[in-house]
């Protein structure tokens, strides 16, 4: 929602006419990541009522007289409250919703809550220091009441502290202290994963933005920082120099694996060095300027050797499969009809999910909402909505193979099926049926 000149409240509009399809459904329409007075780029105040709203309509949806929240994803998604990642899930500070009313931030004392206040004037008057219990030795007891009794007297002013209590997280010491005031507690999880899950077009927006800088980041690895002799974590170091200058908040981490370091995949990079010929999987995780996320992944095969028969049928199976589960990600759809499309992997073997034939919701964490996979998707199936946004990623996870390919695409669920957002080019003559 955004102001008329009338001082209503009025959606997210624009004159699609000349376009033919919303801004925000179109890959190739990027705003710039700086704001101006000559066009309605991501309009965060609009960005933060969304967010507000949809959490206050889940809220009741779920029957939940508040949520307590310590996870910072979930603070910053009704506060619009940042200070950095070190901060997110370490259990210093705290929000509380409460049904009927409006958020409440606790904040590390200090000059944490003196920035706060300077910061977020939409929480005038309802920024309180934080009451901090981890780490306090004998005191751990005593400072977690210190925090219940913070959280109680919010409740209590809004006349919800006998209803169902939402709470994202807990330590054993926040558990006992709110027992001792007899909340009720339950998981807020449901109705935040359900708030989350749906994008608003200004989410949509930031995410092109993150999609962008790192289909950027691909090209240079690709042209020119993937070399025979370099090491895995040097392409890693570039990729994040690269990245935080365009400015991503932050590097949550770049894999790059190389090699027998493709098979089985090592999640992290190494000091390896890359040898001509070597495949190399880079899949990158980061923090685009309004802090939503890029997830994707090419591969590529370093030097100047033409790819093996081997090689190619490697990729295809990968690219094929992919695609296969990416066009079941189409509202009239579930998650069911997504997790068929994938190979069948460990997933099977295990009943788990092993994260490499997957499909997982990404916004302002790189897993919030809906996963997908074959452990239990086809016996549990999720209904497959407009606005929903995934990474969906699949692997050549044969046993025996010297080195192997995995691939990973960021996806909009849009009204007339999905739309991929990530528009990096994949490795050249793997795939002779696409048109480069």
């Amino acid at each position: 929602m955004t102001m008329d000149r009338a001082g209503a409240r009025r959606p997210y509009q624009m004159d699609t006419s000349f376009i033919g399809r919303p801004h925000y459904t179109d890959p190739r329409r990027v705003y710039s990541t700086t704001g101006t007075d000559y066009q309605d780029r991501v309009n965060f105040d609009r960005l933060r009522e969304y967010r507000l709203t949809r959490a206050k309509e889940m809220m009741e949806k779920h029957d939940l007289g508040a949520l307590v929240l310590f996870q910072g994803a979930n603070i910053r998604y009704v506060t619009a409250s940042y200070q950095g990642n070190w901060k997110y899930n370490i259990f210093i500070r705290y929000a509380v919703l409460p049904r009927g009313g409006e958020p409440y931030l606790f904040e590390t004392a200090g000059s944490d809550l003196e920035c706060a206040k300077l910061d977020l004037p939409w929480m005038e008057g309802r920024i309180e220091p934080a009451m901090t219990w981890r780490w306090a030795e004998g005191a751990t007891g005593h400072m977690a009441k210190k925090m219940a009794d913070s959280v109680m007297e919010v409740l209590k002013q809004h006349g919800v502290e006998k209803e169902r209590i939402g709470v994202d997280d807990l330590d054993m010491a926040a558990l006992a202290a709110f027992q001792e005031h007899h909340l009720n507690i339950v998981s807020a999880w449901p109705a935040l994963s359900e708030a989350r899950v749906i994008k608003s077009p200004d989410e949509v927006e930031l995410l092109k933005q993150a999609a962008s800088i790192g289909d950027a980041a691909m090209w240079h690895i690709k042209h020119e920082w993937l070399k025979p002799g370099v090491r895995e974590r040097d392409i890693e170091a570039k990729v994040h120099e690269y990245m935080l200058s365009q400015g991503c908040e932050i590097i949550y981490d770049i894999i790059v694996a190389s090699g027998g370091n493709t098979s089985p995949y090592r999640r992290w990079a190494t000091d390896k060095i890359i040898r001509n010929g070597d495949l190399v999987i880079i899949d990158i995780n980061a923090v685009g300027p309004g802090g939503y996320f890029i997830d994707f992944v090419r591969c590529y095969k370093a030097g100047n050797q033409k790819p093996t028969q081997q090689e190619r049928d490697l990729y295809k199976e990968v690219y094929d499969s992919m695609y296969a589960a990416i066009d079941n990600l189409r509202p009239g759809k579930t998650s069911a009809d997504v997790a068929r499309a994938f190979p069948v992997y460990e997933d099977d073997t295990y009943g788990t999910v092993t994260l490499q034939q997957f499909a997982h919701s990404i916004g302002i964490t790189l897993y919030e909402g809906m996963w997908i996979s074959r452990a239990y998707s086809m016996d549990f199936p999720a209904e497959i909505k407009p606005n929903m946004y995934f990474a969906l990623e699949t692997f050549a996870g044969h046993r025996g193979l010297q080195q192997t390919v995995r691939l990973e695409e960021n996806i909009l669920v849009t009204e007339d099926g999905p739309v991929v957002i990530t528009l990096a080019p994949f490795a050249d003559n793997m795939l002779d049926y696409l048109d480069y």
